[in-house]
Formats: C-alpha cells, structure tokens, sequence
C-alpha cells in the first residue's frame, strides 16, 4: 500500500473526517486490521482564515506548497488537500512536488458523469461558490454545469461553514437553512447537490436532502484509498 499525504487543519473537524474515512475504506478494501498507511500536516487554521478573507492567494500557495513539500519529504506518495476551498492554490501544490497531487473536484466529477448528472448545485464557501476555480474544473474537465445559490443562499451557506461547522458546531435549525438551499437549487433545475466544502458532510447527509447527495469528502478519500491499494 503507498503512503498517502494530506494537508489538514482547514478545519481539523474535516480532517478528522478524512481520517477516518481513509482508514474506513482501506478496512473496506483489503479486510482484516488493515488501515491506511497516512501522513498528515495540520496547519493553523486562524492564519489561513485571515489569509482568505484578506485575499492573499499568493500567500496561501505558498503555505500549501511548504505543507506539501514536507509531506513528499516525510515519505508521502501522492498528496491531498483536506479542503475544497484552498483547491484554489492547487497550481502552487504541484510546482513544489514531484509526487501526484489528487485535485478534489475529479473524483466528484467523475462521479457525477458516471451518475448522468450534467447541472448540479454546488454549496461550498463563499470562495468556491463565487470564483471559477472549482465551477470551471467541473465544467471544463467533467462536462458538468454547477449552479450556486442565490446571494442570500451563499451568504446563509457560507456563514454556516464558518461560524458554526468549522468549529463542530451543528445545528438542526442550520440542516433547514441548507435544506431550504437545495430545494431552491432543485427547482432551478439542479439534479444533484454537491457538498463543496469538507465540513458541510457533519451537516447533510443523504437523508437530509430533496436531491441524490456528493459529498466532495467521502469520494476524495476513496479515490486516494483506491490509488492508494492498486499496483
């Protein structure tokens, strides 16, 4: 089995999420007391924060391109980014490392195709929502149209991530905010709902939405688990 890299603290609840999944479906995989062979750099969330509302990408391809290269040192094979969001600086991740990086939006994308889906709503943070870095990788590489909310809705959604996710605060009053967002997205023609932030998975689940469900953090971990166990 290779060793898979993960960039994580962005938040450490998401991460705590990949974890798991990681060592879940390698257990899946290959039985017994597998698990899977992992390193992972947890940076401080608050400077990154700072960073994103400031806007300064540049800096933050930077911070991401130190984790990644100090994961490559420590052994890891391939690297993954434990956030949708910071999938904005992936250009950077790349330049610094010689082993593949896994972008999060293929795996979803490729799910989406395999599912027939060709427009799906996309809630993530205000970042993801509104730049194209994760709209036109799905459109461009994938074939998928992805349709956000409203101003209110990514306001709402965005808010949520933030303030309560981030910090492992769920509230059921929040599910019917987000639950109000989908059902908007279905009418305006979405056939799926894709959850495009890592901590949106601690409030929605398959059971908890009017469309089929994409959770961004379920499919990058079985993909990295899937290159992870294959010759």
């Amino acid at each position: 089995m290779k060793t898979i890299g993960v960039i994580g603290g962005m938040s450490w609840e998401s991460s705590a999420e990949y974890y798991r999944l990681l060592n879940r479906y390698a257990k899946a995989r290959l039985g017994g007391h597998h698990n899977a062979r992992s390193l992972m750099v947890t940076v401080d969330f608050a400077g990154i924060e700072a960073m994103q509302r400031a806007g300064d990408w540049d800096g933050l391809g930077v911070q991401m391109a130190e984790a990644a290269a100090q994961l490559e040192r420590g052994g890891a094979q391939m690297v993954l980014l434990a956030t949708n969001t910071m999938h904005r600086v992936c250009a950077s991740i790349e330049a610094a490392i010689a082993v593949p990086f896994l972008h999060i939006a293929d795996p979803t994308g490729a799910a989406l195709k395999a599912a027939g889906v060709t427009r799906a709503g996309l809630l993530g943070t205000r970042y993801t929502m509104e730049q194209d870095f994760y709209v036109g990788r799905l459109r461009e590489r994938h074939g998928i149209e992805a349709i956000v909310p409203d101003e209110s809705g990514r306001e709402d959604v965005h808010r949520i991530i933030y303030d309560e996710l981030c910090h492992g605060v769920v509230k059921d009053e929040s599910r019917c905010v987000y639950q109000r967002v989908i059902e908007d997205l279905k009418v305006r023609g979405a056939q799926a709902v894709i959850l495009g932030c890592t901590e949106i998975t601690l409030l929605i689940g398959a059971g908890d939405s009017a469309l089929p469900v994409f959770d961004t953090t379920a499919l990058h971990a079985q993909a990295a688990v899937d290159w992870a166990v294959e010759d």
